[in-house]
């Protein structure tokens, strides 16, 4: 009975995901403007949601979610209409939800800001209405709390607010929590499409503030629909910190703005268009390109040894046993089913026992994550062995295309039998080129090196993203690279994330250490092990291969020269001019086949550039023992020093090690398309 089909997780549905940012019910601008400035808030909206909903057609459709860091005015104003059109609700806190409340609730007393932080009412019913304002917005959504310095950003609060004429307390606080916002911010920036600021441009000189907050979307490749405060219905777009200095410019016609904006959501919600379409031409043979293409690919259970000729180039020469040299290279691929249990179990079962995470949060990412890896994993996996072994197996038949054609010279003077018969070296010599050329065109027409790149790319972002996620954190918009000819691996391995969204959890320090030490520490201590090893062991391929093409052009040289000294002493009378005769057709044969083998093998060494490689791991290890080293630091600490902000920068600098290692090699292997060995 056969196995049932192995198929791909579902491609992850598009949705168009917003962050708001604006000012508070005590500024003038917005106090002055609430009305026009809600309504147009609402037109906006209205434009995003429709040009989603217009993209149904082309994609699967997930509800529109909205970031909110839940501030009073703006925030509170954005996140009621989001939930009257039935979106998501996220809100990345810059303290735990208590302290959150307490802040934008706007006491001016100390008891009343104890009150709140205890869960209890405040005194005055001003506050009070800000206070269950907040918690009642809190009630409809997802919470991602950073309260890990509650207690000490807590004091500070207080104290500030009891003794309000000394300065040196209110500005510490003042400090303190503006880069918690900024954190917070930096979140919801990081998950989001678009901001959308209500901002009167004034200032952005507030850390935290939605100034700094407009321009921090920006510098990280955010576009802003700016809403100005003062007269709401000239928002504009902005989609670069220098769109900054115009912004007191005359605004754009209306027609415009309109179109951009929902250009800015179709970009968002599909995959850019190949620069030049070539279609899949894939082992179902149809003729299509990115997320179907890739859902489509054939699942092979493991590798095909008749395919492994570079990985076994790498470990007869890179091994330094003989055991490695010819270990067993066959490769089993690990199924999207089997994964959780398997590879990604220890990493699961860990992210389930953090504290106060929610377990459902796991099981999206099992699901829409891990899942998703080991399909792009495996097809990557065989296509590598498809496109590099290929091209080494072509390197390999062409000199032996050669020989094959030559080899009826050493026994032309033994055997009239075999001049006569070098038809049969000619059709071995045929077949043999004839194979060269089946490779290559099966090779380019199934875009081998192509789907390689995209399906390895796939994988890699999605390798380490469970757990960065685990902190909040996703690669910030401007930081996800371009392909030089298709962007879909980029769109599926963002949207899959974005499924996943933030998790709903209050981060306190037991849960930084936890995700510190046993799974980011963790993951980084692997991947520097990894490519030390692999440094290594592609320094050696390079070294060895380069000797043995010496060894063989050397051997070249000795057998001409040997051919010659013959020669030379027959004509002196040496010895028999026999010698030569009989021989030169023995010495015209090792004279062609040691160099072209000699050639073959610089050719595999080129090919694989595996000096380059190395290079590469080496950068790469080097930079991970740096990161790894800071960890420790961070985890020796006492628990006072350990802070969200460091801990998740942390985690981007990972991301951006692992990541800008793939962008290497893949720059390297760009232009070395399958071709004929020549």
């Amino acid at each position: 009975m056969s196995k049932p089909a192995v198929l791909a997780p579902p491609a992850p549905p598009a949705r168009i995901s917003l962050a708001i940012t604006g000012h508070r019910e005590g500024n003038a601008a917005f106090t002055a403007n609430r009305v026009r400035i809600a309504s147009v808030l609402g037109e906006v909206l209205d434009i995003i949601s429709d040009a989603a909903k217009a993209e149904a057609p082309h994609v699967e459709i997930a509800p529109t979610r909205l970031h909110s860091m839940l501030s009073e005015g703006a925030d509170l104003m954005a996140a009621e209409q989001a939930l009257t059109r039935g979106w998501e609700l996220v809100a990345p806190l810059a303290f735990g939800l208590d302290l959150n409340v307490a802040i934008n609730a706007l006491p001016t007393t100390a008891d009343d800001a104890r009150a709140i932080i205890a869960g209890c009412d405040p005194a005055d019913p001003k506050v009070k209405f800000r206070a269950d304002s907040i918690r009642s917005m809190a009630a409809r959504a997802r919470l991602f709390e950073l309260a890990e310095r509650d207690a000490a950003i807590g004091e500070l609060f207080v104290a500030g607010l009891h003794h309000p004429d000394d300065r040196r307390k209110v500005d510490i606080f003042t400090a303190e929590s503006s880069l918690r916002v900024e954190q917070a911010a930096r979140v919801m920036l990081e998950h989001s499409d678009v901001l959308i600021a209500i901002w009167d441009g004034v200032t952005r000189a507030f850390v935290g503030g939605t100034g700094h907050t407009v321009q921090l979307a920006l510098e990280i490749g955010a576009p802003v629909v700016w809403i100005d405060a003062n007269t709401p219905d000239r928002w504009r777009i902005l989609t670069s910190p220098e769109s900054l200095a115009r912004v007191h410019a005359p605004a754009v016609a209306p027609r415009p703005r309109h179109t951009e904006l929902r250009s800015l959501v179709r970009a968002a919600m599909r995959p850019a268009p190949p620069r030049q379409s070539h279609g899949s031409h894939g082992d179902h043979g149809t003729s299509m390109e990115g997320p179907e293409a890739f859902k489509r690919e054939r699942w092979r259970a493991g590798s095909d040894p008749l395919l492994h000729g570079y990985r076994r180039i790498e470990a007869l020469f890179g091994a330094d046993t003989w055991r490695g040299r010819f270990r067993k290279l066959r490769q089993t691929y690990e199924t999207p089913d089997a994964i959780a249990g398997g590879s990604a179990a220890g990493m699961l079962a860990h992210a389930r026992a953090l504290p106060g995470l929610d377990t459902a949060f796991v099981d999206a990412v099992e699901r829409n994550i891990v899942r998703r890896f080991a399909w792009a994993d495996g097809i990557s996996a065989y296509l590598s062995d498809a496109y590099r072994g290929g091209m080494t197996l072509n390197f390999l038949l062409a000199p032996l295309s050669i020989v094959a054609g030559l080899a009826y010279l050493p026994f032309a003077k033994s055997s009239a039998t075999w001049i006569s018969e070098k038809w049969i070296f000619a059709t071995v010599e045929l077949a043999l080129l004839a194979s060269i050329v089946a490779l290559t065109i099966t090779g380019q027409r199934r875009r081998w090196h192509t789907r390689w790149f995209e399906t390895r790319r796939v994988a890699e972002y999605a390798r380490h993203a469970p757990i960065i996620l685990l902190l909040g954190v996703v690669r910030a918009p401007n930081r996800w690279p371009k392909g030089a000819e298709t962007s879909w691996p980029e769109w599926y391995a963002r949207r899959s994330l974005r499924e996943a969204g933030l998790p709903h959890v209050k981060i306190t320090k037991t849960y930084l250490r936890d995700v510190l030490r046993n799974l980011l520490a963790h993951h980084v201590v692997q991947q520097r092990d990894y490519h030390i090893y692999k440094a290594k062991r592609l320094a050696a391929a390079h070294r060895n291969l380069d000797k043995l093409s010496e060894i063989l052009f050397t051997l070249a040289v000795v057998s001409v020269s040997l051919y010659l000294v013959l020669k030379l002493g027959g004509t002196l009378h040496w010895w028999s001019k026999d010698y030569a005769e009989t021989s030169s057709y023995l010495f015209t044969f090792l004279g062609v086949a040691l160099p072209t083998f000699g050639g073959a093998i610089a050719g595999i060494r080129y090919f694989g550039d595996f000096e380059r490689f190395a290079s590469i791991s080496d950068v790469t290890s080097e930079k991970l023992a740096t990161i790894h080293t800071r960890m420790t630091e961070l985890l020796d600490s006492h628990d006072s020093a350990l802070d969200y902000g460091q801990v998740a920068d942390l985690a981007r600098e990972v991301d951006g090690v692992v990541v800008g290692e793939i962008e290497s090699w893949q720059a390297v292997f760009a232009g070395k398309h399958v071709a004929v060995p020549v």
